[in-house]
């Protein structure tokens, strides 16, 4: 057999280290497979020198199969992790106005929207999802004097549609809610859809407390109700508390356009996986 004819023996050979690799998991065994194989099938054609010549390179060339296949496992493990630790995420967001959570959200709690009273300077400015069923730990009863206090809180919604000045004065219900699959929710004002790739957990109006009026010295978050604003039975009486109203933008600073002055702002929040 001619050198050439060889050489085409040699790179037959080579195709079935490709078909034999990529098959092997154990790549150890594979590697020693081929190479007693490709000895074998020159050792009648070559002279020693050609074959020990030939046994070098294919051990390198084994060797970068070795490497590529390890590094091959490294990332299908690593994938799989990957995966696996998708499908356990999730992340929870309370949805400010209603009692129930949107399709796809699992309910954690339904509760009362409360916080601090809007006169009282100093106070906490985060609303809170208080449950229906507190528990207690050690605790006097009787208002104390050196404590912070927490209040229900009202819609005070006038001035606005028909339709919402109906609610004003209600008090606000909260749901707790929780999405599988997702990595980040987040509120973004003045919008009512989600960007691209995020997807719409649900839409609202942008709340705050009052701004500039003497009696409300109470600082306030900006909170994102539901367009859809429900109430809690037995909740009209004007008792005050945390009160959320419209938010509207003030043209200075604020560039306008696109904002336009004293139009009221909407919210969305959304999820991304």
């Amino acid at each position: 057999m001619h050198f050439s004819g060889a050489l085409m023996l040699f790179s037959l050979s080579i195709v079935t280290v490709f078909a034999i690799a990529q098959a092997e998991v154990n790549t150890g065994s594979c590697k020693d497979m081929l190479q007693g194989y490709l000895t074998g099938q020159l050792s009648s054609a070559l002279g020693a020198y050609q074959v020990e010549a030939l046994r070098r390179e294919f051990k390198s060339f084994t060797d970068v199969i070795e490497k590529s296949m390890k590094d091959f496992k490294k990332k299908i493990y690593a994938d799989r992790e990957l995966v696996k630790d998708s499908r356990n995420r999730s992340v929870v967001y309370t949805r400010w106005g209603r009692k129930s959570c949107p399709s796809g959200a699992d309910m954690v709690l339904s509760g009362y929207v409360g916080g601090s009273l809007y006169a009282h300077t100093g106070a906490a400015v985060d609303p809170l999802c208080l449950p229906k069923d507190p528990e207690w730990g050690i605790y006097r009863d009787g208002v104390q004097s050196f404590r912070a206090y927490v209040y229900g809180a009202e819609y005070q919604t006038f001035e606005f549609s028909d339709l919402m000045s109906t609610i004003a004065q209600n008090d606000i219900p909260c749901a707790v809610c929780l999405v599988p699959n997702r990595s980040v929710v987040k509120m973004f004002p003045a919008r009512k859809t989600c960007y691209k790739g995020w997807k719409l957990e649900y839409q609202g109006y942008l709340m705050a407390g009052r701004d500039g009026h003497q009696n409300h010295q109470a600082g306030a978050q900006f909170t994102c109700v539901d367009s859809h604003m429900d109430t809690l039975h037995g909740g009209k009486a004007d008792r005050n508390g945390k009160l959320f109203h419209f938010v509207e933008a003030r043209c200075g600073s604020l560039k306008c356009p696109p904002y336009v002055e004293g139009r009221e702002l909407v919210c969305v929040v959304c999820s991304k996986e």
